[in-house]
Formats: C-alpha cells, structure tokens, sequence
C-alpha cells in the first residue's frame, strides 16, 4: 500500500498517470475556477491545477480542482480515489470498500508528534491582525452561492472539553470577513454535538480547519465512525502507521504536519453570535438551502506553506466528491456493520449518480437458506442497522439486491431495480427515521426536525423462485457457452471492431 503523505505527493502521482491538468493561463477566482471545475466533472476530465489566479500574481498561490472527482481513464474511474486511499489506481469500487472494510477490524493508531520547526505547515505563521482569509484565492464557486467558500475539502478538528473524544469532519465554511468564517455545524453531526457541549460550559470551541491535508484524510473524515471514535486513529489503523501532527498556535489542537493552509480559532455558542450564511450547491445537486444566521468561527491565527495550495469542491450533481468520498466511505461503514450481526451481505455500494440517495445492498443468493426468513424479515433487519446509526443518518433509500448484480455499475443497479422491484409490493416503508436536511423533497417540518419517513426497495429473488429457480440473466457471460464466448473475444478484433 503506497501512503501519499502530503497533498502535493497526490499531486505528482495524478500527474504521473496523466490525471492533472496543470492550468497556467490565467483564471479568474470570481465564478471562473467554479465553472472550470463542474465542466471537470461532467466531462471527467484530469483533475485541474491553478497557478494563474486573477489579483493573485506573484502570490504563488494554488487551487487544485476535483481532488476526488472521477477519472475518464479507461478501466479506472476511481482513480483519485484509489490513489489517495492507497491502492493501484485501477482499483475498483469493491476493491476500494474491502480495503476500508478491513481497517474497521483493526485497532486505532493514535497520530504521532513531531517537530513544528521542520513541519510544512508552519513555514508562514500570521496572528491576531496579521489575520487575512482574503489573503488566499478562494473562489466564489457557483453563480449563486452566498459567499466564497474555502473550506469545501479539508479537515474540521474539534475535540470535546473532557479531552476525551477529538473528531476530524468536513463542514463548509464560507469567508465572512477577514477574520470570521461562517460555519454549517448541523446539531446531529458530531461536529455539532461536540460544539453543544462547549456550549453548556458557556465557551467558544476551540477549533482548527485543516485544508489541503494529504489526500486519505478528507476520507477518514468522510467515515461515519460511531460518536466517540477518532478519524485519525482509524486512518492510522488503515495505514499500519499514525498520522503526523503539530500542535496549533493558539488552540489545544492537533495539525496535520504537511497540511497546505491552517485556520485556527473559536466557533461561537453564543446563540447571537451569528452571521449570514448561504446559499449554497449542495450534494443532492440543488441550490436548495437559503442564507441563514450561522455560527461564527473567529480565527486567531493562520499558518500556511509556500506555494500553498487550496483544494476546492464545486458541490452539486454528481458526479462530485460528497459522492466519491462520502458514498464510498459510507457504503464500507454500513457494510462493516451488517457484517458484525451476521447477515449474509456480499457489498454495498451508494450509487454516485443518485447523489448518493440509493444505498444498493448486495446479499448472498443463498440469503434464504442462510437466515431461514423471507425478503420481509431480511429488510427489516438490515434497516433496523442502517437506520439506527450515522453511517445511515443520509440514508433515504435502500435498493436490495442478490449478488448476481454488480452494484458499482449503475446499469445493471437501474435494470434490477425496474425488472425486479414489484410496483405495489416491492417497496417497505419506514416512518419517521432521522434523516439529513438537504433532500430537496423533504417539507419544512422534516428539514428543521432532521426526521423523515424511509424506504427499502425489495428487488430480490431467492424467495420468489426457489433454489435453482431463479430466471438466469441473458448476459453474455449468461447466455452463451464457454467455448463461444472465448471464440467471440479470441476473434473480436478479426471481426473489424476497435
């Protein structure tokens, strides 16, 4: 397993495959880069580099674009993803799950300490009214979003007052002034629950916003792990060694030693310290959420590398990295999880192109054998794990499947679920199971209470057919003999195609 140590390792790596398109004529950070960056995805174009921002000449300053976007190198779209967790780049999805998936079972390796003066990340340090977030070249994304955001890709590092509980996330983050950023902390994610206990000490969280870490860790914040649980220990679990950090300037908090830009303050738990925030292109692919008051996050020291280099996200209709990061490192937590209770579950896989709103779930065809249940009871069970925990807290719906399906090929998910999944019995529904906010279908209750109805869709077999019984699909691999099926292949090119 190659670890890629910095963000600009990944950047070397991307390029030496052919995955980075180093961009040196000049942009304009006002909606330009944003636009560049969506045409990135829709096309799957190599990932692009930023070295010419308007305003910013002679900075040095950089921008790097769908960090964790896919690939349109062939037989490789994870390849971002691959290379940033560690394996070959023509990893696959399942591949890339598995990997994770083993982690889990491992125990956690605590980051390791080292010495701030030989550490990247303090090569600029700035304090108090030497502060200036507009210092660096954050875009404004999208054309209606309500500010620039410069924390779309990087870590959130907060820990609880006990000292017993530090968690690494992503929440955006958008510039508020010179030295305020205005913050989305949900009450239900971690991030938020933490900031609720500092809020019933009657203090600020002390926080750092990491940006431009090395290329795993915005996964291993991505990772639903349960309350309590340390993303960098887990990442250290995956790696077989810790995570190297500093200490921050002015808060009691850990720092990725080669992370590019460092923001360090204290979030508000004053309920009227507050400042407009949004909208902004959310996952679900809408600009669907209105400004409101926000809390705000006042910096009290910047440190920063030479040449630093801001990663940036433009959130929206997939395929982009709250699909690949989230989906990927969700899919391999639920799987992780159904696998401890003991049901017979092969894969799991988010659909990337349903802005990660289908959970695909992959059973064992002898699912009915195994349990002794029907497709009912097997539903029940596995949402009664999905639905309870954090790694299905976005979880509206759940697509269950034998494992003749590959769940990473939307195709065949889209021909199983139409062929399959009967009109008026197929789906099972779960009321009032807590949900996340931005689903553009959610009603004004659902949104503010965080709890809405849920649904498995019931796209299996076994127990309608038998064993043996099932209808063969009338694939290639299906429905020829061995012997034609190596003669087509063997002959293909013979035949004139490419």
């Amino acid at each position: 397993m190659r670890h890629l140590r910095s963000l600009r390792e990944y950047v070397d790596a991307l390029s030496e495959i052919g995955d980075l398109r180093r961009v040196d004529v000049e942009v304009d950070w006002n909606l330009e880069i944003g636009a560049i960056i969506r045409r990135c995805y829709d096309l799957r174009a190599p990932a692009p580099l930023f070295g010419s921002i308007t305003g910013y000449d002679g900075s040095g300053f950089r921008v790097l674009g769908a960090p964790g976007g896919l690939s349109s190198r062939p037989g490789a779209p994870l390849t971002r993803l691959a290379l940033a967790l560690g394996l070959p780049p023509d990893a696959s999805g399942q591949d890339i799950v598995e990997a994770v998936v083993a982690a889990r079972a491992r125990p956690g390796i605590p980051p390791v300490s080292v010495d701030p003066a030989t550490a990247p990340c303090k090569q600029h340090v700035l304090r108090d009214d030497e502060v200036d977030l507009y210092r660096f070249p954050t875009p404004l994304i999208h054309g209606n979003d309500g500010g620039r955001y410069i924390q779309t890709y990087g870590m959130n590092i907060a820990r609880t007052p006990d000292g017993s509980w530090t968690n690494w996330s992503i929440n955006r983050m958008m510039i508020a002034g010179r030295n305020q950023l205005a913050c989305l902390i949900p009450g239900p994610q971690h991030l938020g629950m933490i900031r609720a206990k500092w809020a019933e000490r009657g203090e600020p969280m002390p926080i750092v916003v990491a940006l431009g870490v090395e290329p795993a860790l915005p996964f291993a914040g991505a990772m639903p792990l349960p309350a309590g649980e340390d993303e960098s220990h887990f990442l250290g679990a995956y790696f077989g060694h810790p995570l190297e950090v500093v200490p921050a300037e002015t808060v009691d908090l850990p720092v990725p030693a080669t992370a590019e830009i460092v923001i360090e303050g204290h979030v508000a738990t004053d309920p009227s310290d507050v400042v407009m925030e949004g909208p902004m292109n959310e996952y679900p692919g809408y600009n669907a959420t209105a400004a409101s008051p926000k809390p705000v996050l006042h910096v009290s020291a910047i440190t920063y590398q030479d040449a630093a280099i801001l990663p940036v996200v433009a959130a929206g209709p997939p395929v982009e990295e709250d699909h690949t990061g989230t989906g990927t490192m969700h899919a391999a937590e639920i799987l992780y999880q159904l696998r401890q209770v003991g049901l017979p579950v092969s894969s799991c896989w988010f659909s990337y192109e349903s802005a990660v709103h289908w959970l695909i779930i992959a059973v064992r065809r002898d699912w009915p054998e195994a349990l002794g249940q029907d497709s009912r009871a097997l539903a029940d069970k596995i949402s009664q794990v999905v639905f309870a925990g954090k790694a299905g807290f976005g979880v509206p719906k759940i697509l269950l499947v034998e494992d003749d399906v590959d769940i990473t090929d939307v195709n065949q998910v889209v021909w199983a679920f139409a062929t399959r999944a009967h009109p008026t019995h197929g789906d099972i529904y779960y009321p009032d199971k807590p949900t996340a906010a931005l689903s553009v279908y959610l009603d004004e209750q659902e949104t503010h209470s965080y709890h809405a109805g849920k649904v498995v869709y019931n796209c299996l077999l076994a127990d309608r057919f038998g064993p043996g019984g099932q209808p063969t699909k009338g694939s290639f691999a299906n429905g020829w003999p061995a012997e034609i099926q190596q003669r087509v292949l063997a002959n293909w090119h013979r035949y004139g195609f490419s």
